[in-house]
C-alpha cells in the first residue's frame, strides 16, 4: 500500500475538505523530515545482523513496539518513530508466523523504500514509502 491511499482512501471527496484532515497528511511531511535518520537507522539493524526486515512505527500516542528513535515532542512535529523487525513483529503476534514469507516476499528494497507501520484511531496498516 502507498501512502496516498492511506490519505485519501475513498477517493477525491473535494466537497467534504472542510472535515477534519487526514493526519497522513502530517505524516508524509514528518517522514521527508525524519527521511536521513530512519535511513540511517534501517541500514544499520541491516548491517549489524538485527534484521533484514526493518519496520518504523509511526504513531502518535504511547506505543510499546520497538525502540524509539524520534520523539515528536522533542521534534516539535506531529509523529514519533519506534524502529522495529519482522522478528519482533511476529514474536508479539502481529504478524503471523504463517504470514511472515508473505509479508517478506512483498517487502520492497530497504536501501530504497522505508518500511512504515503506520497506527491511526481507525487502525493500522504497513506502508512503503521511498527515501528521497
Amino acid at each position: 500500500m502507498e501512502i496516498k491511499d492511506l490519505l485519501n482512501p475513498e477517493g477525491n471527496n473535494e466537497g467534504n475538505k472542510k472535515e477534519k484532515e487526514s493526519p497522513l497528511k502530517s505524516l508524509e511531511l514528518d517522514l521527508k523530515f525524519y527521511d536521513e535518520s530512519i535511513k540511517e537507522v534501517a541500514l544499520e539493524i541491516i548491517s549489524e545482523g538485527i534484521s533484514e526486515y526493518p519496520i518504523f512505527v509511526a504513531h502518535q500516542h504511547e506505543l510499546n513496539l520497538g525502540e524509539p528513535i524520534l520523539d515528536k515532542e522533542e521534534l516539535n512535529t506531529s509523529w514519533s518513530i519506534h524502529a522495529s523487525t519482522i522478528e519482533e513483529f511476529t514474536e508479539k503476534g502481529l504478524v503471523q508466523p504463517d504470514k511472515r514469507d508473505r509479508f517478506e516476499k512483498q517487502y520492497k528494497d530497504p536501501y530504497a523504500f522505508m518500511c512504515v507501520f503506520v497506527i491511526v484511531p481507525e487502525g493500522a496498516n504497513f506502508v512503503f514509502y521511498p527515501y528521497q
